[in-house]
């Protein structure tokens, strides 16, 4: 059977239990590209961090994602995004993203990296109760463009910790707060994707393992 890459099919993976695809793939990160360091990250459970009980008043000027493939730097909109911009800020000033595995992947019909769950299980989160959605784009051709970092979520307002990063021009439901642009290391994010998923197919863990080491906040 031919599969069909739907908005509804794209929307369902994101806070989901990864599926399981038969068949192979080789590809790997092209090492004079990208290096990818070993990483001692492991799912664990997520730590508890308090929620933050008001919005940053100084504007965030950079998130930068250490990982062990390189540094993936942010610009985070904090003018149209400023409630999940302060939570994410909260959640990587409290390690929350420390030694994460960035657990999905998809790379037909949707282009995406997505990383934020400690459990890597698709429905790890904070302890807080989910925030509302901001900055949805309009429904239409590349709505997500490349560079764009923007919340998973499980339906409308239910924002926690998990973000992908889009790293080719993508269309689905306009559903997900966009909340940050890539400045700095869409070459790695596009690098795992050329790599592939684990075991095959279209959409699941990726074939190459990258991790969130640390955060910086600027």
């Amino acid at each position: 059977m031919k599969r069909v890459v739907t908005a509804t099919v794209i929307a369902a993976f994101l806070l989901a239990p990864l599926p399981s695809f038969a068949g192979t793939n080789t590809n790997k990160v092209s090492e004079s590209k990208v290096k990818c360091a070993t990483t001692k990250a492991m799912p664990h459970a997520a730590p508890k961090i308090t929620p933050p009980k008001v919005l940053l008043k100084k504007a965030i000027k950079s998130i930068t994602f250490v990982t062990n493939c390189g540094n993936i730097v942010i610009e985070p909109l904090n003018n149209l995004a400023p409630l999940t911009v302060t939570a994410i800020t909260a959640l990587a000033k409290g390690g929350f993203y420390n030694q994460t595995l960035c657990h999905r992947m998809m790379n037909d019909g949707a282009y995406f990296l997505q990383c934020g769950d400690p459990t890597s299980s698709g429905f790890g989160g904070p302890a807080w109760q989910p925030y509302a959605d901001e900055n949805l784009p309009v429904d239409g051709p590349a709505n997500y463009p490349a560079g764009t970092v923007a919340m998973a979520n499980s339906g409308p307002n239910t924002n926690g910790s998990q973000f992908f990063l889009v790293y080719q021009d993508t269309q689905f439901d306009p559903n997900y707060t966009i909340w940050g642009k890539i400045t700095a290391g869409l070459n790695i994010v596009k690098a795992i994707g050329d790599a592939g998923v684990k075991g095959g197919g279209s959409v699941g863990t990726p074939a190459t393992k990258i991790a969130i080491e640390r955060v910086i906040v600027n």
